[in-house]
């Protein structure tokens, strides 16, 4: 994706301090962002992102009318717009709730603004990067169809979409098919780094990618776990 059109998509900061909302905005826009919107509230955030449509929110834990973990879960029921958590609590308890619900990032106050607007670039490119779709063969597994192209499965008669995360770690298992890859090599493949704790989030990823593919999620045939290695995409007898 060209940086142009990175620096178009639309921003929704979400925090209760005036004063840190300001900051956000003015670092973003001498970064180039053009479209920062700023709420201070799970109300106006929700009300926010459903009118705007953001194409990525930055978000605070601690919000006076709730908290942000529950305002992603409220989200992610309607959307998979990226996220990056952005507190003063940088616990590890945290940080694996937030990325445990399908965050994209968690940036600890306080922060360096160049930093704020690397990770804010990174999670956008990698969010919305038409690289590693295009070419991307349809497969199968066993009955149901994988379009890498369009972003779904084909389950039983029934069209599954999948979130960008969830691509990433399908596309990175089929691409070493009937091969270990470790869980290094996923968080690479998704989060752009080795977390520390990834662990416990990939597995949900995991988790939620196999509701997808498999038949019995609980007895995987081919997404399966290679315990103290990783995970293998077994593709053997479907037609890769």
């Amino acid at each position: 994706m060209a940086m142009d059109d990175i620096k178009a998509k639309k921003i929704l900061a979400v925090d209760d301090q005036k004063e840190l909302l300001e900051l956000l905005e003015e670092i973003l826009r001498k970064e180039g962002y053009s479209r920062v919107f700023t709420a201070q509230d799970c109300r106006s955030a929700r009300q926010a992102a459903e009118k705007i449509r953001p194409d990525l929110i930055l978000l605070d834990v601690m919000l006076p009318d709730g908290d942000g973990f529950s305002l992603m879960r409220e989200i992610r029921k309607s959307s998979d717009v990226p996220v990056i958590f952005l507190t003063a609590r940088g616990e590890d308890e945290d940080r694996l709730v937030g990325l445990g619900l399908g965050a994209d990032d968690y940036v600890v106050k306080p922060f360096l603004p160049k930093e704020l607007a690397l990770r804010v670039g990174a999670v956008l490119r990698r969010a919305y990067r038409p690289a590693g779709r295009e070419g991307a063969p349809r497969f199968t597994l066993g009955e149901t169809e994988v379009d890498p192209g369009g972003g779904f499965v084909q389950k039983e008669g029934r069209r599954l979409p999948l979130t960008a995360k969830e691509l990433a770690l399908l596309l990175k298992l089929y691409e070493n098919r009937n091969r270990i890859v470790t869980g290094d090599a996923l968080c690479e493949a998704v989060w752009g780094d080795g977390l520390p704790g990834y662990e416990n989030t990939l597995m949900v990823h995991i988790r939620r990618l196999r509701e997808k593919i498999e038949e019995d999620p609980s007895k995987p045939r081919f997404l399966l776990t290679v315990r103290g290695l990783g995970y293998k995409l077994v593709t053997e007898g479907s037609n890769p």
